[in-house]
């Protein structure tokens, strides 16, 4: 198994929505500033290979996203 992570320092996600960003154009941005589109991407990339997107977050915290690449 592979396991990757990228962290931030940012404003974090809050609990409730966090099943939510990986729906597909789901964004908490203004209109015009950003399609939604992009966790859902990676989360289906990463499901055609087999392997999985995690998230961890904490508000005003920030967040770790792990991705996990399982043995073929």
């Amino acid at each position: 198994r592979v396991r990757a992570e990228v962290r931030d320092t940012g404003t974090g996600i809050p609990a409730d929505l966090r099943q939510q960003i990986f729906e597909p154009f789901f964004t908490t941005k203004q209109e015009g500033e950003g399609t939604g589109l992009g966790l859902s991407i990676v989360r289906n990339i990463m499901e055609k290979h087999q392997a999985e997107i995690r998230v961890d977050s904490e508000v005003d915290k920030g967040s770790c996203f792990t991705l996990l690449f399982y043995a073929c």
